[in-house]
């Protein structure tokens, strides 16, 4: 692609994202949304492989959907209660179909499933953007709805750490995995979003620093099923003895980062007298905790199979910069000593 229009593409998505977040009119957010996904399309569609195409489109009606019932839900509350503000969502019916319209965006359970399709037609780095930076709208916007409806986000987060648990364990293909990770882990975020934001943002941040290091990791490896893991050994030995724990960290293993999002979300659905959402979100847990330690099985105690179908390549030079896998590797795995600090930076 050439490069001006590329870097027209990505100031739009980065000011669809900006307009966003500085929103406080329900016409301003959807505008900076519809940027958003206007300027993702074209790099989505870049290689023109016939899956890339399919993938696109039907990413394209989901948005579109979703769109279209934010905008709808916006203006049922306008009519409603007169008011076009984001954090005077005080009906009950525009404010359930709010949150189901930023649901759809960002594919919580149960209308996740277009997420892992669209996910297996791109490629790592548009998946990666699509994984992180496109979250990031929809859920500032809940974040300053402070929805009401409790029973309806503790239903969807439960569902989507289940079913993200669940749909992850038949799997071979990585960007499915990684599709179904996503939708375990915003589940997480959507459970303890209305009880405390500050820890909904801390794990949001700690899922984008956790997903980059993995998306980056299968990247520089060159892998997109769990089979072509098994030569991660001769094109880099370090990095593969660094990718358990970074997956590990994912499933939210102590001491590691992804471990302080789990525990502090179980301790505060605790203190907010809901032992039974807090015992059945750490056992979904572990049914995402499977299938990471399956891709690390599969990675560092699997060797490939010398063959003529699948020679073992040659450990060659590659043009990925290190820099930002490094930086994110480094946040995955070292962070918890920092909580209190991290806790106190988000703190309002």
């Amino acid at each position: 692609m050439n490069p001006y229009i590329l870097s027209t593409l990505l100031f739009g998505l980065g000011l669809g994202t900006t307009i966003t977040f500085a929103s406080s009119h329900w016409l301003l957010a959807w505008m900076g949304l519809e940027m958003n996904t206007l300027a993702i399309i074209p790099l989505m569609a870049q290689h023109h492989h016939p899956r890339a195409v399919e993938a696109t489109t039907k990413y394209f009606l989901t948005q579109a959907t979703a769109a279209a019932m934010l905008l709808f839900a916006s203006t049922t509350n306008a009519w409603l209660t007169g008011q076009w503000d984001i954090q005077q969502m005080t009906h009950p019916l525009p404010s359930t179909i709010l949150i189901l319209a930023l649901s759809l965006k960002i594919g919580l359970a149960p209308v996740h499933s277009w997420l892992p399709e669209v996910l297996q037609g791109f490629d790592l780095t548009t998946g990666l953007i699509l994984s992180t930076w496109q979250k990031l709208a929809p859920f500032a916007l809940l974040l300053q709805m402070q929805p009401a409806g409790a029973t309806l986000l503790v239903i969807l987060g439960l569902a989507s750490t289940l079913i993200g648990g669940w749909g992850g364990l038949n799997q071979t293909q990585l960007r499915k995995i990684l599709a179904y990770s996503s939708i375990a882990h915003l589940g997480w975020m959507i459970l303890i979003l209305q009880f405390s934001p500050t820890l909904a943002l801390l794990a949001l941040l700690t899922y984008i620093a956790m997903t980059s290091s993995t998306f980056l990791t299968f990247k520089l490896n060159n892998s997109t099923n769990i089979n072509s893991l098994a030569t991660s050994w001769a094109k880099s030995p370090a990095l593969t003895c660094l990718t358990p724990l970074i997956l590990l960290s994912l499933g939210g293993l102590p001491p590691l980062t992804g471990f302080m999002p789990k525990w502090l979300i179980l301790q505060e659905l605790t203190k907010q007298e809901l032992p039974c959402t807090a015992t059945l979100a750490a056992l979904t847990a572990l049914l995402s905790l499977y299938f990471y330690l399956r891709l690390s099985y599969a990675m560092t105690l699997t060797m490939a199979p010398n063959n003529l179908i699948g020679i073992t390549p040659w450990r060659t030079h590659h043009s990925q910069l290190t820099l930002p896998l490094a930086f994110f590797t480094m946040l995955t795995l070292l962070l918890l000593p920092l909580t209190p600090s991290a806790l106190a930076l988000l703190s309002p």
